[in-house]
């Protein structure tokens, strides 16, 4: 689903060069639910930047769902960023003066879907985010974790391959975060990959892979329950093979 191979980014001003990744290596598979932990300055953010199309690298590899983004114009990454990618933000970003199916109808509009796939979009995606009788409401009408299952829901309408998660739990008390957690988890189950990043110890143990970014490199990848996704198809693998 994403790999990364040899990456590295360069910041450059007239006196300096900050480099943010260097010797960059990454394979997340389908299915997978990784979390990226590091300390602040590491290049978490750069590489999820990258990773979502938002940022260009300065040498190396990248394939996205088994295309190579590599010389991109931006009209092909934007597009490839529609068709495959989802992001969820520690901020909820969602507009105060739109109730959540509007809220959640935006990107979809943006993308050029019709009126009736939309509205069925909206309403499966805030159905399963447990807020389909709330569809009416407004950001200001709910709690903070009710908004990141909006945020959740306006980025599943579009049927992402891959969700990009930046510190979705961030702005959240320990009950709430952990039901968000929960969620993603029921996401990811479905089939959808999951690339979250956070500094929540306690959720980085729950994802089946913990990246740790240090100095702009991966130095420990921990892997450690295998994908749902791929458990559950190698139990109905072997069943039909029996």
């Amino acid at each position: 689903m994403l790999h990364m191979k040899n990456l590295s980014k360069v910041y450059r001003t007239h006196m300096i060069e900050t480099h943010a990744l260097r010797g960059f290596e990454i394979h997340v598979k389908q299915g997978e639910f990784v979390t990226v932990t590091g300390p602040s300055g590491s290049g978490k953010t750069t590489f999820l930047n990258i990773a979502g199309l938002l940022e260009e690298y300065t040498g190396g590899e990248y394939f996205l769902d088994g295309v190579n983004v590599t010389g991109m114009d931006d009209n092909a990454r934007t597009r490839l960023r529609n068709e495959k990618l989802g992001f969820i933000f520690q901020g909820f970003n969602l507009i105060p003066d739109l109730n959540l199916f509007d809220n959640v109808d935006v990107p979809l509009r943006y993308r050029g879907f019709a009126a009736k796939e939309r509205k069925e979009r909206i309403e499966d995606a805030l159905t399963q985010v447990g807020l389909s009788s709330r569809m009416k409401h407004y950001p200001a009408e709910l709690s903070g974790g009710q908004q990141q299952r909006v945020a959740i829901a306006r980025a599943l309408a579009g049927s992402p391959r891959l969700l990009l998660a930046d510190e979705p739990t961030g702005n959240l008390d320990t009950q709430m975060a952990r039901s968000v957690m929960e969620l993603l988890e029921e996401i990811n189950a479905k089939g959808t990959t999951i690339l979250m990043v956070t500094h929540d110890p306690e959720l980085a143990l729950r994802s089946q892979r913990n990246v740790h970014i240090i100095d702009g490199q991966v130095s420990d990848l921990v892997r450690k329950t295998p994908s749902l996704v791929v458990e559950h198809h190698n139990v109905e693998t072997n069943l039909h093979i029996a």
